[in-house]
């Protein structure tokens, strides 16, 4: 109950006590029974005071009562002590009353805020446990990713010797076609495509194997013309691309920005693959990079379903995917790389109507057309 309301129940208690005072003055002496039940209406005022004010409450409204049956007691004055006496008794019982009952609701009072506050430490308790649950939780998922990532790699290791070794072989088989087939020769671009995407595969297992072992992967200095890089991963992702006749759309073009070859094949390639599985038949992705005041930025969006915006986070994840028979490593793994590059990649709802990729790198070098 508020302060306000109990100064207002107080004043109201008071008035009563006053009122009962009053009819005990005007009634005439005569009229026992009127006189008996104004009496008993006394008990009321200072039941109530007692309940709500406590003890000091209780005593001070039976004490008000006690004057207010002062005009009761003179119409007795002269019958007699025996008489007197006996209404005299009332004052006492109306003491009695307001100790009684204001001790009995202190009590409770104190009662109700020890359990109030025991209440209260016990939230306080839940919340603390529940904070540590969900700490656990979390660290419970993040040692399981961990010990992913350490199975990851262990197998990763055996399998990277079984990849190279290959790709040694055909490495060199690819060399000597490039010897046996001259720069003049139309065939002679798909020999190059092998050599290249050979080096890349080879960068990649290396990337693979530098995530799961934790470490960070060493720069790369050859920077190539960002429009030379998008071009040739659309090369690659073609078949892919007129398989769905998906259209390729180029959005806004910055002039003079270069970045990693390797490391950019790398990252538009898993952002884009992505796209192209998410878009339906006949769908569109498109392919935009523009300078911006301390760096510039790259983003890839479709028209595709897009992604739930409490899904944005997630999909970073290692072993997360969203895509069945997905292995959740593509977006993580670009993202470690990304973020080597000392940029930022983030997700969101493109006007397309699909998901928005959007990177952020710093720039280091720029050319000149």
């Amino acid at each position: 109950m508020s302060p306000g309301m109990k100064k207002i129940l107080f004043i109201c208690l008071l008035l009563l006590v006053v009122a009962i005072g009053v009819l005990h003055y005007i009634t005439p002496g005569y009229l026992i029974l009127f006189h008996d039940t104004y009496r008993r209406v006394s008990y009321f005022p200072i039941a109530i005071g007692a309940i709500l004010y406590g003890v000091w409450g209780g005593l001070l409204i039976a004490v008000l009562s006690c004057i207010s049956f002062v005009p009761h007691l003179l119409m007795f004055w002269f019958q007699g002590p025996e008489a007197y006496y006996s209404e005299l008794s009332e004052i006492i019982f109306y003491l009695a009353a307001g100790l009684v009952i204001g001790l009995i609701s202190s009590r409770e009072n104190q009662l109700r805020k020890k359990y109030q506050q025991l209440s209260e430490k016990l939230a306080t308790s839940y919340k603390r446990l529940h904070a540590q649950a969900g700490q656990l939780v979390k660290a419970e998922k993040q040692l399981g990713k961990a010990q992913k990532l350490s199975m990851l790699g262990h197998v990763s290791a055996s399998l990277a010797h079984e990849i190279k070794n290959p790709l040694a072989s055909i490495k060199g088989a690819a060399e000597i076609l490039a010897d046996e087939v001259p720069p003049s020769h139309p065939k002679h671009e798909f020999v190059e495509i092998m050599k290249s995407e050979i080096s890349r595969l080879n960068n990649s297992v290396e990337e693979v194997l530098t995530y799961c072992r934790g470490q960070q992967a060493a720069n790369k200095d050859r920077l190539e013309p960002l429009d030379d890089i998008i071009d040739k991963v659309a090369q690659l992702l073609d078949p892919q691309i007129q398989e769905k006749s998906i259209g390729l759309i180029w959005g806004q073009k910055g002039a003079g920005i270069q970045v990693e070859e390797a490391a950019m094949i790398q990252v538009l390639l898993n952002i884009l693959l992505n796209a192209v599985d998410a878009v339906l038949k006949n769908g569109k992705i498109c392919i935009s990079h523009y300078q911006e005041s301390k760096g510039y930025r790259i983003d890839v969006e479709d028209n595709g379903p897009g992604l739930a915006p409490e899904k944005y986070d997630e999909v970073f994840q290692s072993f997360t995917s969203f895509k069945e028979g997905g292995t959740g490593l593509g977006l993580s793994i670009t993202r470690k790389i990304v973020e080597r590059l000392g940029g930022t990649i983030q997700v969101r709802k493109s006007e397309m109507g699909g998901a928005l990729f959007s990177i952020f790198l710093p720039d280091k070098k720029s050319f000149a057309n």
